[in-house]
């Protein structure tokens, strides 16, 4: 289980403190697809960069699986089992696909076999990707099911993913989707997400809105997204007010 507890981040800009996060208290159970959604500039990507420890919180803890982390670095919580998947994956000249599930697998011996479980479950075939450099040939949406696919290769228990939508075109974001999917089912993993995406979101065992660098409100998809979409469909103040002037 990852908790967050009393969780604040804070920063000084021009002599000015500015608050990021304000006291964010969340429990996030075993195998549970979480996602965190909200306005831009409300705190989400901050948060999941706390979680992997991107960025140390200014006051708060965080425990996972009962351990207090706040003050373990990125690569001790690798080891744990935590990993990030990032906005915009990371490219790597001359590092080929089967270089990075090698290396994410901890196994020099890793079998073309194995590569070909892992690329599959993103929907990418072996024969086609296992000798590509992971370089500017190779587009955003391969990009970012190749990083996938060495989440999958660490066997990672906690993923983070930031905006995994952003980026990609139409068919690579629906087999991201049924990507998802199907780490959830087999309760494999637990999935922090951060995503704007409907589809995404009600993939939620629970939504999670974060505005103004607090927890705004959370439940389940059937009950948060109706909130969600009457706050992004509400009338606008400023052709309101024209509205009644011209009545």
């Amino acid at each position: 289980m990852l908790e967050l507890k009393h969780i604040s981040y804070r920063v000084t800009e021009a002599g000015a403190e500015q608050t990021i996060l304000d006291d964010v208290s969340v429990a996030i159970p075993d195998g549970k697809l979480v996602v965190f959604t909200g306005p831009n500039g409300g705190g989400k990507t901050t948060l999941a960069k706390v979680i992997m420890g991107l960025v140390t919180p200014t006051g708060g803890q965080i425990l996972y699986n009962g351990r207090d982390v706040t003050d373990l670095d990125i690569t001790g919580r690798a080891r744990l089992g935590i990993s990030y998947g990032f906005q915009q994956p990371p490219r790597f000249k001359g590092i080929t696909v089967r270089d990075l599930l090698t290396i994410a697998s901890g196994d020099d011996k890793l079998t073309k076999d194995r590569c070909c479980h892992f690329l599959t479950q993103v929907g990418l075939c072996a024969n086609d990707y296992l000798d590509r450099e992971v370089d500017v040939s190779l587009s955003g949406g391969e990009v970012k099911r190749i990083e996938i696919a060495t989440l999958l290769a660490r066997g990672s228990e906690l993923m983070i993913f930031d905006e995994p939508e952003a980026g990609i075109d139409l068919w690579s974001f629906a087999r991201l989707t049924e990507t998802f999917e199907a780490i959830h089912r087999t309760h494999s993993a637990t999935m922090v997400i951060i995503s704007h995406q409907e589809r995404i979101i009600q993939l939620a065992d629970e939504i999670i809105v974060v505005g103004d660098g607090r927890l705004q409100y959370r439940g389940s998809a059937e009950e948060v997204f109706p909130k969600i979409m009457a706050d992004t469909t509400g009338s606008c103040p400023v052709l309101t007010r024209k509205e009644a002037a011209n009545q």
